[in-house]
């Protein structure tokens, strides 16, 4: 039986967590998904934001595994995190990301929870995991490249002269279709666990049909792919504007479902090193904290995605297009590597890619730099705040 003072820590770390949730979908999941989308006038702030919860707590339960186990074992080796280390990084981190939702900057959530993690994982005694830090910092360090770099050219694409949206928009529809093909949801690998709706697919087809597993896989990759194709290929050819924008609002919604599946997991991460002690199983805590982010994004994300959409760049349908299918390509590697990444950086380095492909209009070089800082910052000072705090309060309490 639980002793009471532990079953009491964990109540704490679970509101804690609970508020570091809420903090997310106000400020990251919740903002950055549907604000391009804001930013073309193809929907509301306040319908984007109630939209965008919805989807985050759908992918927060279907895909929240990965991050929420990485966070919780893999960021520090030689320890597990105790109820009281938990309750230290996770309001360490949530304050720190609360602070910029109020300030109206978007404060990268994966760099403050895992400088957080870190911080109280070392103060702790614990090694560093070096192996999984060189692959969170190589995809922090790509994703601006990579994804602004991606908008940037899929912009020029779409701007250029004498190449028809006829046949673009469609196109790019086709890849944003092999991607969704792709993407794993738990319960679709039976015992295995997670599965792509391609393999899972492509599994039963060879069981009762045959040729091999490899063949229905393709096969029903490129069947989703001419698809999504299809569908929208119709849409732009009977009204342009109108089917860009219907592209535009799928496309944020594939990377606000695509959003709590990663970002759950910065809140509840740390309290999986607790399940074994008071027996509580992980999707019950993907629940709860995918109702942290629907309760986040209804109340709090209206003010980021206004800042998003109109302060960083005022983008029309076809470069918010641009900017929005790299960002969930680099969502969905995240996901499947079990990486935590800000949808922050993943946003705000597309948005101003695809802003550049028009000579940077729109643009403010201004609040570019003081993001950029405040990712920087935001992180050693995490990293500081949680050595320091959890060395302080374990002092005082023997934690």
């Amino acid at each position: 039986m639980v002793a009471a003072a532990t079953l009491a820590t964990f109540v704490v770390a679970a509101l804690a967590s609970l508020f570091m949730a809420w903090a997310i979908g106000a400020g990251s999941s919740g903002s950055t998904p549907f604000a391009p989308a804001v930013g073309a006038n193809a929907i509301s702030v306040m319908r984007a934001g109630f939209i965008v919860g919805l989807l985050g707590f759908a992918g927060a339960f279907l895909q929240g595994a990965n991050v929420t186990n990485a966070v919780g074992t893999e960021l520090i080796g030689g320890v597990t995190l105790t109820a009281g280390a938990a309750v230290v990084a996770l309001i360490t981190a949530a304050v720190l990301v609360a602070l910029g939702v109020f300030a109206g900057y978007p404060i990268a959530t994966a760099f403050t929870v895992t400088g957080a993690v870190v911080g109280v994982g070392l103060a702790m005694g614990g090694d560093p995991a070096w192996a999984k830090y060189q692959q969170i910092v190589s995809l922090w360090v790509l994703t601006p490249f990579v994804g602004g770099g991606a908008s940037y050219a899929t912009a020029r694409l779409l701007r250029a002269d004498g190449v028809s949206e006829q046949w673009t928009v469609p196109a790019l529809a086709g890849i944003v279709g092999l991607l969704v093909a792709n993407m794993e949801f738990a319960g679709l690998g039976g015992a295995a666990g997670s599965a792509s709706v391609a393999r899972a697919a492509a599994v039963e087809a060879a069981g009762l049909v045959g040729l091999g597993e490899t063949v229905w896989f393709v096969a029903a990759s490129l069947f989703v792919a001419l698809v999504a194709a299809a569908v929208v290929g119709r849409w732009v050819t009977t009204d342009k504007t109108r089917g860009q924008r219907r592209f535009l609002l799928v496309l944020g919604g594939l990377v606000a479902f695509s959003a709590g599946g990663s970002q759950v997991g910065l809140a509840i991460g740390p309290l999986v090193p607790l399940l074994d002690v008071v027996a509580v199983p992980l999707p019950a805590l993907l629940v709860g904290g995918g109702v942290g982010l629907l309760a986040g994004s209804w109340t709090g994300a209206p003010r980021m995605i206004k800042a998003l959409a109109q302060d960083y760049s005022s983008l029309g349908p076809r470069r918010s297009i641009a900017a929005m299918i790299p960002s969930f390509a680099i969502a969905q590697t995240a996901v499947a590597l079990g990486v935590p990444v800000s949808f922050n950086e993943i946003i705000v380095s597309a948005i101003i890619g695809s802003g550049y492909a028009a000579g940077g209009s729109g643009v403010s070089r201004r609040k570019m730099l003081y993001t950029v800082l405040a990712w920087v910052g935001s992180l050693a000072l995490a990293f500081g705040l949680g050595y320091g705090v959890f060395t302080l309060v374990s002092s005082v309490l023997g934690l």
